[in-house]
């Protein structure tokens, strides 16, 4: 009988334009049994080039580099095909609105400030990695909320949005409890639904809507005018 093969530790790139800072986070990361540091950039461009060479999983992103700051470099990362799978955390001492959802708008699966914990660190790493969006229930989507700025949401019974039409009223509610920042278990109680089942409307979800993860459901929900700011569930 063959040995269960050990799961492969989360490949994390970080991108930073500080040495020290950069070897900070290295040896937090090298610490956790479960991921490995697979290279280190100076510059947003020498993050999208090695996003690639060292096949990263989870990219730790700064927003402030020279060259090509972090937000240009998510975009890229983003856009390309070969890089579908990499997940970009954008961490920054700039804790602005603007700047969440400025990286959450180029591709970025979550945000944090560099203040934060290192357990919270980590823990981030493992949640993109994992496909899902750092999203904190409410934080981030009331930061999406007061930025954006929201069109009037559909009226009853007339047109919907192109990026809504496709879905259907179902598809709607949970997208809708997604923007508010319920994870799918939560999505599921609200609805009387299994949580398999939610999932499985998350999916059919992002693939309507062309979009990589539930940070840019969050996007797409207040731009299309499903939720608005301020609007009860």
């Amino acid at each position: 009988m063959s040995a269960t093969s050990p799961p492969q530790p989360i490949r994390v790139l970080l991108a930073d334009d500080q040495t020290l800072v950069r070897a900070a986070f290295a040896m937090l990361i090298e610490s956790a049994p479960d991921m490995v540091v697979v290279g280190e950039a100076g510059t947003g461009r020498q993050a999208v080039t090695m996003a690639r060479s060292a096949l990263a999983d989870v990219v730790v992103m700064d927003i402030r580099m020279p060259d090509l700051d972090g937000i240009e470099a998510t975009r890229l990362i983003a856009a390309d095909e070969d890089l579908a799978g990499v997940r970009v955390l954008v961490l920054t001492t700039y804790d602005t609105d603007g700047h969440v959802v400025d990286a959450l708008r180029a591709g970025a699966s979550g945000f944090l400030v560099k203040d934060t914990r290192p357990a919270d660190l980590l823990d981030a790493i493992r949640t993109v990695s994992a496909g899902e969006a750092l999203l904190s229930p409410g934080p981030t989507a009331r930061l999406i909320a007061r930025v954006l700025r929201a069109p009037e949401a559909p009226a009853p019974g007339g047109p919907l949005p192109d990026a809504l039409a496709a879905l259907s009223a179902r598809e709607r509610q949970v997208l809708g409890l997604v923007a508010r920042g319920l994870n799918n278990t939560e999505v599921a109680e609200s609805l009387g639904l299994s949580p398999l089942t939610a999932k499985t409307h998350v999916s059919r979800i992002m693939g309507k809507l062309a979009v990589r993860d539930r940070a840019q459901l969050v996007i797409a929900a207040y731009e299309s005018g499903l939720v608005t700011p301020g609007a009860s569930t």
